[in-house]
């Protein structure tokens, strides 16, 4: 990531609130490390623009109509880290945008520091676990079995079938870090649908009651 690597954050965001958009414009103008890549009405557009940013602040009720989840789930398969963003608080998307694979939720009365700092939390790879996050996932009703990414799904597979961190690292094409981070996501996602997985032996009993194939691929 570029703009990490430069110390800058690059910051795109995908909100179709000019009134937000405008004033994000203007704050960001006065913060050195955060850097508006740019602004878009809908996925569809960023991913055609190919804008390289850090992280993606996407809103979670966009009037195109398209599905918060099915939108997280783009970008992150696109590479890109999501922090989304609402004005109220729907637990039900909130929770699916989060299996999905985005990597922390506000809503838009928090104030701009505030979100700066869960910018720098996703950017830097981490989960910013905020209060209507942890009550969305406590309150979810949806099937337990929770929606991995790609590459989540990969490096599970990979670990589970009995390879070593780096060599499940190696097998994926990541680092080991960052196949830590994806296992780490896999195991809070297991936590957030109500089944605690921990260990490499969990882990793989998880793969086998959720009838995951060895294929690469998107979940059954």
């Amino acid at each position: 990531m570029a703009g990490l690597n430069a110390g800058v954050i690059n910051l795109a965001v995908v909100d179709d609130d000019r009134m937000l958009l405008d004033g994000l414009a203007s704050w960001l103008a006065g913060d050195p490390g955060l850097r508006l890549a740019g602004t878009y009405g809908g996925v569809e557009e960023l991913l055609a623009d190919r804008t390289p940013a850090d992280v993606v602040l996407l809103d979670l009720v966009l009037r195109d109509g398209t599905d918060a989840a099915d939108n997280v789930t783009r970008l992150v398969e696109a590479g890109l880290r999501v922090l989304v963003i609402s004005v109220w608080l729907n637990l039900p998307q909130v929770a699916a945008t989060f299996a999905a694979g985005a990597r922390g939720y506000l809503t838009k009365d928090h104030d701009l520091p505030e979100l700066a700092s869960a910018v720098r939390t996703v950017a830097s790879g981490g989960t910013v676990y905020s209060p209507e996050l942890a009550l969305a996932c406590l309150n979810d009703t949806r099937p337990q079995r929770p929606r991995l990414s790609t590459r989540e799904r990969e490096v599970l597979l990979a670990y589970a079938s009995g390879m070593t961190l780096n060599a499940a690292a190696r097998h994926v094409g990541v680092r080991p870090e960052t196949a830590k981070t994806y296992l780490d996501r896999v195991k809070a996602k297991y936590q957030a649908v109500g089944r605690p997985t921990y260990t490499k032996d969990q882990l793989a009993q998880r793969v086998r009651e959720d009838g995951m194939s060895p294929v690469i691929g998107d979940m059954p």
